[in-house]
């Protein structure tokens, strides 16, 4: 009995002691309480985290910004494309202009002349033609090498392919060879600029492509100076100074077969003219 008081003493202390570790270890335990973690936040706490910036990957600023100087650069070229083709109209316009005045001026120039000749008693004898468009009309039977070979150069190698040429000594000598196998004539302006317009196509690396706009021309002729049909028709027309260059670049005209037959014309003289201002020439309505 004497051994009590030291057993209960004993176990106070014990008691005290499991007392005091659970008071230490309790705020351990609500400070990792999933409850509390789980819990709403507080206004103050939400304000200073919607505060802070956004971070954006550094390899998405530099596609912002490359797509953006990509974007203002096409701009640049859209504008400056516009302009300069703007610019090309007013000049291409200002060229019809110039042309048909210079057309309207000789034609009066001509009627002019013809009446003066007239008042006076006698007649106006047109100057020489400097343009002539010739067709062939015949196949290669029976034809000698020559006038095969005159045809190719030329660019006469089909039935009714059809040519501008510059009038000179040379044409005319090969035009005698040819003869029976061709027909030609002196075309006016109606005539060509009908023949460029409805049946012209060009010549491109050296594929045949279809005059259907002037940047086509202009890919051709440009270093010439021609940037439009009306220019290739005035240089056709008036025989310029790079006619080679412009004829060269038309491809042969591919002409329909009349259904009325050609017509054709012999010695064409008037009651004025004399044997040297007389001239044989072969001339057919082209049509198609």
């Amino acid at each position: 009995m004497h051994h009590q008081p030291f057993i209960l003493h004993d176990l106070i202390k014990r008691f005290v002691a499991d007392s005091l570790s659970l008071s230490l270890s309790l705020p351990r335990l609500l400070l990792f309480d999933p409850s509390r973690a789980n819990a709403p936040k507080r206004e103050g706490e939400m304000a200073t985290e919607e505060a802070k910036p956004a971070v954006i990957p550094e390899s998405v600023l530099k596609k912002r910004k490359r797509e953006e100087q990509w974007a203002l650069a096409k701009k640049e070229a859209l504008d400056t494309k516009k302009k300069a083709e703007g610019e090309k109209r007013k000049l291409i316009f200002s060229r019809a202009q110039q042309y048909a005045k210079e057309y309207e001026s000789q034609e009066k120039e001509l009627i002019r002349l013809k009446r003066e000749a007239r008042l006076k008693g006698g007649f106006y004898v047109c100057p020489e033609a400097k343009l002539l468009f010739i067709v062939r009309i015949r196949g290669i039977n029976a034809m000698h090498p020559k006038t095969r070979k005159i045809l190719q150069l030329l660019r006469l190698r089909q039935i009714f392919n059809g040519v501008f040429l510059k009038v000179n000594k040379a044409t005319v000598n090969m035009l005698r060879r040819v003869e029976p196998y061709v027909t030609y004539g002196y075309p006016n302006l109606k005539s060509v600029r009908e023949l460029i317009y409805k049946r012209g196509y060009g010549k491109l690396n050296k594929q045949r492509v279809p005059l259907s706009d002037n940047s086509v021309i202009e890919q051709g002729l440009g270093k010439d100076g021609i940037i439009c049909i009306e220019d290739l028709v005035h240089e056709i027309m008036t025989v310029g100074p790079h006619f080679k260059e412009a004829n060269n670049f038309l491809w042969p005209f591919k002409l329909k077969r009349r259904w009325a037959g050609w017509r054709r014309r012999g010695i064409t003289t008037s009651k004025a003219a004399t044997p040297e201002t007389a001239r044989i020439t072969s001339t057919s309505s082209l049509g198609g």
